[in-house]
C-alpha cells in the first residue's frame, strides 16, 4: 500500500514517542529527556534514551534508534505498513486506499501475494505434520527429540508424498498458474504438467526479520537426493541476504549471537535456551549476512561442525565477519559433530560453558595450523612458528601482538623472547621486501585516517547545527550541503537546511521518515542524540567550530581540485582556498 509523505508524516506527529514506546519500557525522566532499560539488548543500566523534543529514541549502548515509526517496526517485527497502520488506528486517523503508480502498485500486489502464497503453503505443510499421513515426519522430528512446543514455535512441517498435493490446495484457494509460478513452490513442465518444488520431505518455513514466511527448506525422508533442497530465489527471498531463526534470535536481548550451519542446529540450541542461534541458508556465509547481523550485535559465535568442511567454513566466515566490525569467538565442540550432537549428549549447561571457553578467531586459526603440523618434527614445527608469527605480526596495535605472544608462548612451550625477536624479524622484513609498497601502505592509511576525521567532523557540525540556529545562520555562509562528502550525511544535511530556511527549527523524527534503511536510521538518530557541546567553555566551543568547518571546508575544496576540467572552476577555488586561510567564526560576541 501507499501513503503520502504528508499523512505520514500527520501520523508521526500524532502519535508522541515517549507515549507510545512508554507501554514496552519502563521510562523515568531525566532532565529533558526520558531514560530506561534497552528493548534492544541486554542492561543493568540504563542506555535507552528518548526525546520528547526531538521526538526520537536512542540507545548508547547498542546503537539502536530512530522515530516513532522505526520504534513499532523494530520492536513489534512489523513492515512499514504494518507500522504505519498501527500507529494510524492508535490516533483514530482513517487511512485511504491510496494509488501507487501502475508498476509500483504491481511489484507490491507480486509480493503480497507471494506472502500470501508463502503463509498458505505453511499452513498445509503444518497441518500435513499433524494428520496420519505426515506419520513418518512427525517420527523423524520426534526421534531428533523435537518437542511439540518447538515444532509449534518453527512452523514445522511435512510436504506429502503426492507431488501435486500443494498444488492442488493452492488453486482451490483461487491462486492462477502464473503467480505461482513465481512463488517457486510450484515447478511446471510439458511432461509432468504442474508439481510441488517440495515432496515426501520434513519442513522448516523461513522466516525474514518480521516473522513473515519467505522460503521453505525441506529435508528428505528416506535415500532421496538432494538431503536438503531450499526454495528458488524469488521476489521475497535472497538466500544471501537472510538467516534461518534471525527473526527470533534478533529480539533475544543476548549481547551476542550464535552461528551454526543447519536447521537443526538452530531448533536444538532454542530448545535449549539458546534463542539467540542462526544459520546460514544451505550456502557459504556471505557479506551481505554479516552486515545483517551488525544491526543486532557486535560480537558472534561461529559453531559450525567440528570436521574439516566445518573448519574451512569457519574460517571463510571469520574475515567476512571482522570487515563489518564483528567480534569473532570459536566454540569446541568435540568430541562431537554439531551442536545439536552436543545438546543431545550434553546438555545446555555443559554448552554455556563451551561458550565460556571459546577461543578467539586467530587463536582458532592458529590452532588449525597446528592440527596440520607434525609437532614432534623440529622443521615442522619451525615452520609452524614462523606462519604464527606472519600471523602476529600483522596485528595493528602493540597490546594485541603482547597478548598473543604471549598465549603463544604458554600454548605451545616457546621462549616467549624468542618468540617476540621473531615476529619483530618478520613484521621488518615485511616492511622492507618493497620500499614502494611501504610507501603506498603508508598513504593509504593516511588517507583512511585523514577521511575518517573529516567524517567525524561532518557528523559533529551536524549535531551543532540540529540545535543552534544562530550558529547555522554564520556557518550557511561558508558550509553548504555540497560540502558534506559523505553520502548519508550529504541528505542529513540538505534536510537541515531545508528545515531551517522553511521553518526555522530542524525536526529530527522528520528527516529520519526520509531513510527506509534501519541502519541509516540508527546512525541518523546517533547524530540527533550527541552531546558533544558538554563540559566545554564558550571558548573552547568557539575554537572547536571553526577547526571543523575548516577541516569540512578544506576536504570539500580539495576534493573539488581533484575534479576541475574548467578554467571558471579553477578560479572559483582559487577564491574560496583564499577565504579559507582568512575564515574565522565569532560566537562568543554573536
Amino acid at each position: 500500500m501507499f501513503y503520502s509523505d504528508d499523512l505520514i508524516e500527520e501520523i508521526r506527529t500524532q502519535n508522541d514517542v515517549v507515549d507510545v514506546i512508554s507501554p514496552y519500557v519502563t521510562l523515568k525522566k531525566r532532565s529533558n529527556s526520558y531514560v530506561g532499560l534497552c528493548p534492544f539488548h541486554s542492561e543493568k543500566s540504563p542506555s535507552f534514551v528518548v526525546s520528547k523534543d526531538k521526538q526520537m529514541y536512542h540507545c548508547f549502548g547498542c546503537g539502536a534508534g530512530g522515530n516513532v515509526i522505526t520504534f513499532i517496526m523494530e520492536y513489534e517485527n512489523f513492515s512499514f505498513v504494518e507500522a504505519i497502520k498501527m500507529l494510524a488506528a492508535r490516533v483514530n486517523i482513517e487511512l485511504p486506499e491510496g494509488e501507487a503508480s501502475k508498476e509500483t502498485k504491481m511489484q507490491n500486489d507480486l509480493k503480497h501475494n507471494l506472502l500470501e502464497i508463502y503463509k498458505q503453503a505453511a499452513k498445509f505443510y503444518y497441518y500435513n505434520l499433524t494428520s496420519t499421513q505426515g506419520e513418518a515426519a512427525l517420527r523423524y522430528f520426534d526421534n531428533r527429540g523435537i518437542t511439540e512446543e518447538t515444532r509449534k514455535k518453527f512452523g514445522l512441517g511435512y510436504a506429502n508424498v503426492y507431488s501435486g498435493g500443494l498444488y492442488a490446495y493452492l488453486k482451490k484457494q483461487g491462486y492462477q498458474d502464473t503467480i505461482l509460478k513465481e512463488s517457486g513452490l510450484i515447478a511446471f513442465d510439458e511432461k509432468n504438467g504442474a508439481y510441488d518444488k517440495f515432496w515426501s520431505r520434513a519442513m522448516f518455513p523461513i522466516f525474514d526479520v518480521h516473522g513473515r514466511v519467505i522460503a521453505f527448506g525441506g529435508r528428505v525422508l528416506g535415500d532421496g537426493m538432494p538431503k536438503y533442497l531450499n526454495s528458488p530465489e524469488t521476489k521475497l527471498f535472497d538466500k544471501s541476504r537472510n538467516l534461518y531463526a534471525l527473526n527470533i534470535a534478533r529480539t533475544s536481548r543476548k549481547p551476542y549471537l550464535l552461528v551454526c550451519e543447519g536447521y537443526m542446529d538452530v531448533i536444538a540450541l532454542h530448545q535449549a535456551g539458546f534463542n539467540n542461534a542462526v544459520a546460514s541458508l544451505g550456502t557459504a556465509f556471505t557479506p551481505q549476512q554479516a552486515s545483517l547481523l551488525k544491526r543486532y550485535t557486535d560480537l558472534v559465535y561461529l559453531t559450525y561442525d567440528s570436521d574439516e568442511a566445518g573448519r574451512k567454513a569457519t574460517l571463510r566466515a571469520i574475515p567476512i565477519l571482522k570487515e563489518v566490525d564483528i567480534a569473532v569467538k570459536v566454540l569446541n565442540l568435540k568430541p562431537y559433530k554439531d551442536p545439536d550432537d552436543f545438546i543431545k549428549a550434553e546438555g545446555a549447561d555443559a554448552f554455556e560453558q563451551r561458550i565460556n571457553e571459546a577461543t578467539t578467531s586467530i587463536m582458532f586459526e592458529i590452532e588449525v595450523m597446528e592440527s596440520n603440523t607434525n609437532m614432534k618434527d623440529p622443521e615442522s614445527k619451525t615452520n609452524f612458528l614462523n606462519k604464527v608469527g606472519e600471523r602476529i605480526s600483522i596485528l595493528t596495535t602493540g597490546i594485541e601482538r603482547d597478548n598473543y605472544i604471549e598465549a603463544v608462548a604458554a600454548k605451545y612451550n616457546v621462549n616467549k623472547q624468542n618468540l617476540l625477536d621473531l615476529v619483530n624479524k618478520i613484521g621488518a622484513r615485511q616492511g622492507l621486501v618493497s620500499e614502494k609498497h611501504t610507501q603506498t601502505s603508508t598513504e593509504r592509511i593516511n588517507k583512511k585516517d585523514r577521511e575518517d576525521v573529516v567524517l567525524r567532523a561532518q557528523k559533529i557540525l551536524l549535531t551543532w547545527l540540529i540545535d543552534d540556529i544562530n550558529l547555522f545562520n554564520k556557518v550557511k555562509q561558508i558550509i553548504q550541503p555540497q560540502d558534506f562528502k559523505d553520502e548519508l550525511y550529504n541528505k542529513v544535511a540538505k534536510m537541515v537546511y531545508e528545515q531551517y530556511e522553511l521553518d526555522g527549527k530542524v525536526q529530527p523524527a522528520k528527516i529520519i521518515n526520509q531513510f527506509e534503511e534501519v541502519e541509516d536510521q540508527r546512525k541518523i538518530a546517533g547524530i540527533f542524540s550527541a552531546e558533544v557541546k558538554e563540559n566545554i567553555t564558550p571558548s573552547e566551543y568557539e575554537k572547536a567550530v571553526n577547526e571543523t568547518v575548516k577541516r569540512i571546508k578544506k576536504y570539500s575544496l580539495d576534493v573539488m581540485s581533484r575534479n576541475i576540467q574548467e578554467l571558471d572552476e579553477l578560479q572559483i577555488l582559487i577564491k574560496e582556498q583564499a577565504k579559507l586561510q582568512k575564515l574565522h567564526i565569532s560566537l562568543i560576541d554573536g
